[in-house]
């Protein structure tokens, strides 16, 4: 006397063919109420099973590809908490996924800092702004500020409906290093010149100042503020010798 209500088994045709139905079963009984069998009412949805299970492989392939993608993919879901952490996020980071789901991506492993600027840029996505090469820092498990580049988007469900973000990074720290090397160098450049114990002038390809250091104010008296820009030959050398001076600029360029 109890009905079962969407069963689903298979049933094999004539030739072989496999069906998935979809059955309610109730019981079968005569004038005394009493149960003398079964009627099973079905739908053949064998169509609806492929379409399933071809959505479940994509799906699938899809978790596979994040999974070993050689770049850094977290999501986030409506919360801001972590429901994708791919194996580079875990080399990276030193965190596993199993220490990092459900947990708050923003509040927990972002900087102080850093936290308005990253929880914005995820409000947009949520929003459906997406945002391209967006930096930020990370630290791993030992403390090691590790610098993202990171693309964020915006994470649907079948209808539309914005979920979650997901984000795909790039590990920088690297060039980041290296930017700061030059920059540092650059910078020592620049002291050396505007501090060297010599007058030291430079043009631009139109014969334009523009450099100017502090031995050169001392001994012209024209302060670099005076002097950048102005065409060097024509401002501040004689008449007399400016065609060799031009000629030797020439040359150098």
């Amino acid at each position: 006397g109890k009905g079962t209500a969407n069963f689903e088994f298979p049933i094999f045709t004539k030739d072989w063919r496999r069906i998935e139905i979809l059955a309610n079963a109730t019981t079968r009984c005569n004038e005394q109420g009493e149960a003398v069998g079964v009627l099973g009412v079905g739908q053949d949805i064998t169509e609806r099973k492929k379409v399933e299970i071809e959505k479940a492989n994509v799906a699938q392939e899809l978790q596979t590809f994040i999974d070993t993608a050689n770049a850094p993919i977290f999501g986030i879901d409506h919360n801001g908490m972590v429901n994708e952490w791919n194996n580079k996020v875990v080399e990276i980071t030193g965190y596993s996924k199993e220490e990092v789901m459900g947990k708050s991506l923003v509040d927990v492993y972002i900087s102080e800092d850093f936290r308005e600027s990253v929880k914005s840029v995820f409000d947009d996505a949520l929003d459906g702004k997406g945002t391209a090469n967006f930096e930020f820092p990370i630290f791993t498990k030992d403390r090691r500020r590790i610098e993202i580049l990171l693309n964020a988007t915006t994470r649907c469900n079948v209808k539309g409906e914005a979920i979650g973000v997901l984000g795909v990074g790039q590990d920088i720290t690297e060039r980041k290093k290296v930017e700061m090397e030059k920059a540092l160098v650059a910078q020592d450049f620049r002291t050396f010149i505007d501090t060297a114990n010599a007058p030291i002038i430079g043009i631009d390809h139109n014969g334009l100042v523009n450099e100017w250091n502090n031995m050169t104010v001392e001994l012209t008296g024209f302060s670099r503020a005076e002097v950048m820009g102005e065409d060097l030959v024509k401002v501040y050398i004689t008449e007399d010798f400016r065609e060799s001076v031009k000629s030797v600029f020439d040359d150098a360029l």
